[in-house]
């Protein structure tokens, strides 16, 4: 139950985190506020809508600057607020789903990468692989080596 508690807060704040930086931002923060207020010692919605709104200012000047380890760090302050407010509270979890479900249509779109490779020219006598971060590859070869003369040799 911790580690779905653990992975849920982890979700919610990167969802939080993710409309600061957005246009949506200012449609949703009232609705993230109340919900992170509720049950709180003596925290209303404006006292956290301020703290909302520095995190914002923080986020937005780390990733003006190119500062990934400053954004990380608001997300991974709202992570362990959020991680806590579960613990505390068990309706919590069911309230935060609902509310990441509502907020789901706000969310930015995850980009969407292509990428095209090509080889050409030359002659390849084994595999050929163009990738990122490959490990862990055993290529078995039943034949025996050829003994072509490489282009230019000779």
């Amino acid at each position: 139950m911790e580690a779905e508690l653990t992975a849920l807060a982890a979700s919610g704040a990167t969802a939080f985190v993710g409309l600061m930086a957005t246009e949506a931002w200012n449609q949703v923060r009232g609705r993230v506020a109340r919900f992170l207020a509720r049950g709180e010692d003596g925290e209303d919605s404006e006292a956290v809508d301020a703290e909302l709104e520095k995190s914002r200012a923080a986020l937005l000047a780390a990733r003006r600057s190119g500062d990934e380890d400053g954004a990380a760090d608001v997300t991974a302050e709202w992570r362990i607020r959020l991680r806590r407010a579960l613990r505390d509270n068990p309706e919590a979890a069911r309230e935060l789903r609902e509310l990441l479900d509502e907020l789901a249509p706000h969310q930015p779109a995850a980009p969407t990468v292509t990428v095209n490779n090509s080889t050409n020219g030359g002659t390849y006598y084994s595999p050929v692989i163009q990738g990122h971060d490959i490990s862990g590859l055993t290529f078995n070869g039943g034949g025996a080596v050829s003994s072509r003369p490489e282009p230019g040799a000779g």
